[in-house]
């Protein structure tokens, strides 16, 4: 793989208010809301976007360029995230930062083992600990000279991204309900729900992850769960 960053832009110095121009971030996520998230937070920062929602696609990325940091989510529809961490922390050369991120909390364990160099809990939305987590792992040479103005400020996605989660669940419920399918719905919908601050439908994926684990009928949770996503998806203003 080539050492170089085609999207690097040597020219384009960081600045104190856009402390990650220059850099490029691979965004590793199946979740349109949360992607959007991730968006806005690097827009913000100065870095450029690049984004793939399964590992087959991060991986076809990976063939082409080298991103200065990359953001995995843990729990993406052809497996974990934690395979492309443990690939990419032993890759040569390595990636500057490897972050993790979740809304399950045992996906930062999860992250960690697998050799990420930290973890972003869901909802990722302050726009300081996002630049935070990039730049206190980045070498010297990519800081941005001088003092650094931290501004705390909370990212809000368009919420019809959230509406597209939900119409992305809806179709997977009706066109299987078996156990692999259930599983990833639960995961997902647990990170997005989060990422919405959706408590009601956070306790309705939490309640299907707690039963699918115990091996137990789910009948009335994936009702449950099918019943709140739809509700969403009628709704002009979700939530």
């Amino acid at each position: 793989m080539d050492d170089s960053d085609p999207f690097a832009t040597p020219h384009r110095l960081p600045t104190s208010t856009r402390p990650l121009l220059g850099l490029t971030i691979l965004v590793v996520e199946d979740s349109r809301f949360a992607c959007e998230a991730m968006r806005l937070l690097c827009l913000r920062s100065g870095a450029r976007i690049r984004r793939a929602d399964c590992l087959k696609s991060a991986r076809r990325h990976l063939q082409i360029y080298r991103p200065s940091a990359i953001v995995v989510d843990m729990g993406l529809p052809d497996g974990s995230g934690a395979d492309l961490i443990e690939e990419l922390a032993q890759t040569t050369p390595r990636i500057g930062v490897i972050l993790g991120t979740s809304g399950d909390l045992d996906g930062e364990d999860a992250a960690m083992e697998a050799g990420a160099d930290g973890f972003l809990p869901k909802p990722v939305s302050s726009l300081a600990a996002f630049q935070a987590a990039i730049l206190t792992r980045l070498p010297a040479d990519r800081q941005p000279l001088g003092p650094r103005l931290l501004f705390d400020e909370e990212i809000r996605p368009d919420r019809l991204a959230y509406q597209d989660d939900m119409a992305h669940v809806a179709d997977m419920l009706s066109e299987r309900n078996d156990g692999r399918t259930l599983d990833y719905v639960a995961q997902f919908l647990l990170g997005v729900a989060r990422s919405g601050e959706d408590h009601v439908l956070v306790s309705a994926a939490q309640s299907l992850a707690r039963t699918r684990a115990r091996g137990a009928p789910v009948t009335a949770e994936t009702a449950r769960v099918a019943g709140l996503v739809q509700e969403r998806l009628q709704q002009r203003q979700v939530i």
